[in-house]
């Protein structure tokens, strides 16, 4: 094996070892909720050593963000890409994300608790912010296509990636102080958007 190929294999072991926590994580604050379970507990269920989890997690509150983000980072690409062509930007987006509104009470537990703690942990507000960015870098990559005459420094695709996130994170904290329905919250904030 020459050494490229051992490190993309050491690599690959490394994102395994991160996603096995994260969704091990995810699942038991989803049973007991993020003050009932420990570190310990979330590296016993990920088959892994205390020290491993630290090496990948900072915070318990970190892997279970990342375990819960995640895969909705998954969900909204593959909702946006399904997209038809002759929508907008912005229409591929406000229909990406009335499609995944369907899916949204399943989760409201683990949404809200997540939105809540965000409140009140720097770490995890600090970790949630980055995963935002990858949100809007993802979404921003999706839509470049959809807007004409895009020139290579226009900064619209990211804007608007910007602006979906944004309005994700004050639907969010508006549904967690109890003000409407989430998926109606989204979808009001997402069609407030208007970039031409």
């Amino acid at each position: 094996m020459s050494h490229s190929e051992a490190e993309g294999v050491q690599i690959r072991k490394k994102r395994t070892t991160s996603a096995r926590i994260a969704a091990s994580a995810a699942r038991l604050a989803t049973e007991h909720g993020v003050t009932g379970i420990t570190v310990d507990r979330i590296a016993a269920d990920a088959e892994v050593a205390r020290a491993t989890f630290f090496r990948y997690y900072d915070a318990k509150e970190n892997a279970v963000a990342a375990g819960i983000t995640g895969p909705w980072l998954t969900l909204v690409i593959d909702a946006i890409a399904r997209q038809p062509p002759h929508l907008t930007a912005i229409d591929a987006i406000v229909a990406a994300f009335t499609e995944l509104a369907d899916s949204f009470p399943d989760h409201y537990r683990q949404i809200r608790e997540l939105a809540q703690l965000t409140r009140d942990s720097t770490t995890l507000d600090a970790w949630t912010l980055r995963a935002y960015r990858r949100y809007e870098d993802a979404i921003a990559a999706l839509i470049a296509g959809r807007i004409p005459g895009l020139a290579d420094d226009d900064p619209r695709p990211r804007m608007i990636a910007a602006l979906t996130m944004a309005a994700v994170r004050i639907s969010l904290d508006d549904w967690v102080s109890d003000r409407g329905s989430l998926p109606d919250l989204i979808h009001r904030a997402l069609r407030s958007i208007t970039i031409t």
